[in-house]
Parts: structure tokens; C-alpha cells; sequence
């Protein structure tokens, strides 16, 4: 897979993001209960995107997940030929990951309860993390074979 390729598919994977984090968002400010994700006690958004635990010092999780996801989609996009962009990439997708899986612990033995859009979420920016990994490694190599 080329670099090019790559940075393409964390764009994608990034606008995909934005968008389970906006639907996320419309539903955390939403006042009538939502059956788009109601399966039962065990899977409930409105039980995880209404919780104490969907913001952070009064900014909802989904708005911080939209800004994150468009953070990774400018600096896939735009900042695609700078010779840090691997690393940023990295560093931005574990760090998006790391507040995933918390937020994952708090669903499963906080709340008990599982968010689709959630785990949705997990998916992508797992999946990011990935590629941004795979990128920062093909980067390396490419410097090494040039030294």
C-alpha cells in the first residue's frame, strides 16, 4: 500500500468519524428519547450520550470527537507531503485511541451499557490508528533507504 493510498484512506475513515461523532453530537443535545439505538438494556446511546460521562469540564465527547477526527482529516489532506505528517498522524490516532478505549471502560463497568455509535467510533479510529502506523513505518523506511 502507498503512502498516498494510505493518507486517502485515513481522509475517509476521518469523514466517517465526523459523522457518527455528529450524529452523536445531535443526539447528546436531542430531548426525546431515540430509538435509533435502543436494543435493550444492554445497548443504549441515550443511556452513554446523556451521562455524566459524555462530557469533559462541560464539552461533550461527541464535539471532541468531532474536532479530533477533523484535526486527523486536515492533517491527512493538507499537511500530506510535510515529512512529519507520519508521526503527527501517529501520534494524534493514539491519542484518539487511548481516549476511545477509556471511554469503552466506562461503558462496559461504569454504565454498563454499550453506545453503537460508540464502538463505531472505536472501530475507526482503531482502524486509523493502523494506517497511521503502517504510514509512520513505511515513512521510516523510506528515510533509512535515503541516509
Amino acid at each position: 500500500m502507498t503512502a498516498r493510498r494510505i493518507l486517502l484512506a485515513i481522509a475517509a475513515l476521518s469523514l466517517a468519524g465526523m459523522l457518527v461523532s455528529s450524529v452523536s453530537l445531535y443526539h447528546h443535545y436531542g430531548r426525546h428519547q431515540s430509538s435509533y439505538c435502543d436494543f435493550g438494556e444492554n445497548f443504549n446511546c441515550d443511556v452513554v450520550n446523556r451521562s455524566v460521562y459524555s462530557t469533559v469540564m462541560g464539552v461533550p465527547v461527541a464535539l471532541i470527537g468531532v474536532a479530533g477526527y477533523a484535526g486527523l482529516l486536515f492533517v491527512a489532506a493538507a499537511r500530506r507531503g510535510k515529512p512529519r505528517t507520519p508521526a503527527v498522524l501517529l501520534a494524534a490516532a493514539l491519542a484518539g485511541l487511548g481516549f476511545a478505549l477509556y471511554l469503552t471502560y466506562i461503558e462496559k463497568f461504569v454504565l454498563a451499557t454499550w453506545c453503537v455509535l460508540c464502538l463505531s467510533s472505536l472501530g475507526i479510529i482503531f482502524a486509523v490508528t493502523v494506517l497511521a502506523a503502517l504510514l509512520a513505518a513505511l515513512s521510516s523506511r523510506s528515510d533509512q533507504a535515503r541516509a
